[in-house]
């Protein structure tokens, strides 16, 4: 898909409206550099939020758990809300007020509903290729007995939002703020470190490629 998200009651941002995007480019790309998303949902009258690994598969989210979690029993799937944010960096103003933090953020809203089991396997493998890529054709195959403990659910992304700031401290000129104190903002990323072996084995290219998505561009030096 490619037109425009789209802006309605559930998915318009109320407050500071000019930094939701509508572009599904965007959505796209900042699901894919995600790893967990966190999904909302009601279960016996009361409010819940677990955090799930998670795949894009084309305009729908595939969450990977398991069979014994509550919010896989119904087989008519739940209505949920799910969470992805990537926090870029601290916003250091002159005012505790003005500080904030630059991000990027989605809400999807929709019906999670579990994976026909004979397309449970080529959505398990979407899942793993998000996170280890290449690591499916380095392991054995799932057994069925494993294949039977997991459960991925899909929730479309027809009803999203995004959300993004990404630009330095805000300050006007009669702000009555000190100039003398420093503002600016503090990059931060997600990186990964050197991977602990649990074995003599050589590590593998998948553990190379996963390692690649998280690379440090260059480290704080304060």
């Amino acid at each position: 898909m490619t037109e425009p998200l789209t802006v309605d009651d559930l998915t318009r941002i109320r407050r500071i409206p000019e930094r939701q995007r509508t572009d599904r480019a965007e959505l796209y790309g900042i699901l894919d550099a995600g790893l967990v998303a966190h999904v909302a949902f009601v279960r016996e009258g009361r409010p819940v939020v677990i955090p799930f690994l998670y795949a894009r598969d084309g305009d729908s989210l595939l969450l990977h758990g398991s069979t014994g979690g509550g919010l896989f029993l119904a087989p008519e799937g739940v209505e949920v809300s799910v969470g992805i944010t990537h926090v870029d960096g601290l916003v250091f103003a002159r005012s505790v007020f003005d500080s904030s933090a630059n991000y990027r953020s989605v809400v999807v809203h929709g019906r999670a509903v579990a994976v026909p089991a004979d397309e449970k396997e080529a959505a398990l493998l979407v899942v793993s290729e998000h996170l280890m890529p290449g690591r499916w054709d380095e392991v054995r195959a799932s057994t069925r007995k494993e294949l039977a403990a997991t459960s991925i659910l899909r929730v479309g992304l027809e009803r999203a939002s995004v959300k993004v700031r990404a630009y330095g401290a805000s300050e006007a000129p009669d702000d009555g703020e000190d100039r003398a104190v420093w503002a600016g903002v503090l990059p931060l990323a997600l990186v990964a470190g050197a991977a602990e072996s649990s074995s003599d084995v050589d590590v593998p290219a998948s553990v190379r490629a996963a390692a690649a998505r998280h690379v440090d561009s260059g480290t704080v030096r304060l």
